[in-house]
């Protein structure tokens, strides 16, 4: 069960981040909206979260996920894989030191984004990206061993069309993965039972088990109906203005 979550507001200049994808240049009024309807999911779900102010030094900061891997046992900082976005750690090494003492970090020449670690029980999915390599990946595996975790590679940089491993699969428990159809044969992920999400709906296998709910991207309805099926109680969430910069329901938010 989580109880906390930090999250970060979006800048002003959010819309001067990266992005892979063409999907127009965000609005900022509505990227706010989505940012507070976010958090009052977060909310509904039983989550108190820490909000840190905007950061306009770094454009891509409000997709906290990426800066840092929050577990039972630790945590440990991460080293983004893009250049403008390393200093991002920096700030939220001091958010972090105040919950976990003995913080951990990935140190160069690794690299490593949080979308591309995906935690299902106490076992660890790394995709190795272009934003995570594997240095990255073998200090995470090697951290992750040292607390009692496993852990297992994932290589998505010939997987088209997503950034990060949690662009393709998300865990939301009882043995389940969701996955798009380009990772669902992947010898990672044998023994899991696999929720498919169908090729139009790929954006939505994004989603994120908190409690008792499972947060979801609005507009795919096969999918949220699956979820129902499969006895989940999905809250769907506009996430138009954050698909324009490659963002995620997970990358906004570390839940704890």
């Amino acid at each position: 069960m989580f109880t906390k979550a930090i999250v970060r507001q979006p800048a002003a200049n959010f819309a001067d981040g990266l992005t892979t994808v063409d999907f127009g240049v965000p609005d900022y009024q509505k990227t706010l909206e989505q940012h507070e309807k976010y958090c009052a999911a977060l909310e509904k779900c039983g989550l108190a979260h820490t909000h840190l102010p905007a950061d306009p030094r770094y454009p891509d900061s409000t997709f906290v996920e990426d800066t840092a891997i929050l577990t039972e046992k630790g945590a440990i900082l991460t080293h983004p894989g893009a250049e403008s976005r390393e200093g991002e750690t920096a700030d939220m090494k001091a958010t972090l030191l105040k919950i976990y003492p003995d913080l951990a970090e990935i140190r160069a020449p690794g690299t490593m984004d949080g979308g591309d670690i995906c935690e299902a029980g106490s076992h660890f999915f790394i995709g190795i990206s272009l934003r995570t390599n594997e240095a990255g990946g073998q200090q995470l595996a090697d951290w992750l061993t040292s607390k009692g975790y496993t852990s297992s590679f994932v290589d998505i940089r010939q997987t088209k069309g997503i950034l990060h491993l949690k662009s393709g699969i998300s865990y939301i428990g009882e043995n389940r993965l969701v996955v798009i159809d380009s990772l669902m044969a992947h010898p990672a992920f044998v023994g899991y039972e696999m929720v498919r999400v169908a090729p139009e709906e790929e954006y939505a296998a994004n989603c994120v088990r908190v409690n008792d709910y499972v947060l979801m991207a609005a507009g795919y309805p096969k999918f949220e109906a699956t979820l129902r099926g499969l006895g989940y109680q999905p809250l769907a969430l506009d996430m138009s203005e954050y698909r324009k910069m490659d963002g995620g329901l997970s990358c906004l938010s570390l839940r704890f």
